[in-house]
């Protein structure tokens, strides 16, 4: 087998029901070249988010019809769930970029409608012109099955198919810790929210949480994607607890990139700067599970020397050149 798929050739697979998805084979890194993070000191969302991509001197939406892929898990407070303002200015954003069509997907922990209610987006998406595609209304086609070898789950997961097919999937996740097990919850740990639960009749959620290996199970929860374009809001932190709540740190940054695991693990170091728990603190970043098992797999930068961190401006070059030594140094 060709150790590189076309994306045609990969859902001609999917559709066909095969589901079959080698891990390790989840696509080359950057092969000499580097993923870009783009960081953005910033106290205002509209302007970090702008910023953060721009540096990225990258325009991969325009054109095309655009999923964005949100933190609303639940509908608590910021940095519990992705701020409404930044999910504007990201649509906004996107819309000045050229996109062709922009739509917003979710499965949230309880009723997807229930926590987009309570948020209030729904009128804010439809203001914008953004189509919500609710998962817990997708009917059991529309979950894409995947058994890949070598992987954690015990046989295999699905997930929605509009990820799976998405032509520009862009998600946004926030900054901050995960007391249930993950470690951390940002770009990786965003993308649960593509597996059903048991209101789709699947019991995926009981085995992750349950199981010691839940956070490479969250790595290889990316194997069958990949997002065009993350962008994490990190103006506050959950420095601790999480992912609902938890200690709070003023961060005042936006990152970036179009690389899971980098923006990962440069978010880590912002965590470490700040001043986190210790299962944060004393161990090395690439050394986190989901980081090191998501570049095991190759879905982005598997060492420090294969990430670039840019500064978006000269207001944030400080912080960008503390970030990357933190990063450095592990």
């Amino acid at each position: 087998m060709s150790m590189e798929v076309s994306r045609r050739e990969f859902l001609k697979y999917t559709a066909a029901g095969s589901g079959i998805l080698l891990l390790g084979m989840g696509g080359p890194t950057m092969a000499g070249r580097k993923s870009r993070v783009a960081l953005a000191s910033a106290e205002e969302r509209k302007r970090g988010v702008s910023a953060s991509i721009a540096a990225l001197n990258y325009n991969p939406v325009k054109n095309k019809d655009v999923l964005i892929k949100p933190n609303f898990n639940t509908a608590d407070a910021f940095p519990g769930s992705t701020h409404n303002d930044t999910l504007i200015a990201l649509v906004e954003e996107i819309w000045k970029m050229g996109a062709k069509s922009v739509g917003l997907g979710e499965r949230s922990y309880p009723l997807t409608k229930d926590v987009m209610e309570e948020k209030g987006v729904l009128p804010l998406m439809k203001k914008l012109d953004v189509k919500v595609l609710d998962f817990d209304d997708l009917g059991a086609k529309e979950w894409v099955e995947f058994k890949p070898k070598g992987s954690h789950w015990s046989d295999g997961f699905r997930i929605a198919r509009p990820i799976v097919e998405s032509e520009c999937l862009v998600s946004t996740c926030c900054l901050k810790t995960h007391q249930y097990g993950g470690v951390f919850t940002m770009s990786l740990k965003l993308h649960v929210g593509v597996v059903p639960t048991r209101r789709n009749g699947y019991s995926y959620m009981s085995e992750l949480h349950g199981s010691p290996h839940q956070r490479k199970m969250i790595a290889e929860i990316n194997g069958p994607f990949k997002p065009a374009l993350v962008v994490l809001d990190g103006i506050e932190a959950f420095v601790d607890e999480g992912p609902m709540t938890g200690k709070r740190a003023k961060a005042n940054v936006f990152l970036a990139s179009t690389d899971r695991v980098a923006i990962d693990a440069v978010g880590v170091a912002v965590l470490k700067s700040l001043g986190s728990n210790d299962a944060i603190m004393n161990r090395r970043i690439f050394e986190q599970e989901q980081i090191a098992r998501a570049a095991e797999l190759g879905l982005g930068a598997s060492d420090p020397s294969e990430v670039e961190l840019v500064a978006a401006d000269e207001p944030s070059r400080p912080m960008s050149e503390r970030i990357s030594q933190i990063l450095k140094n592990g």
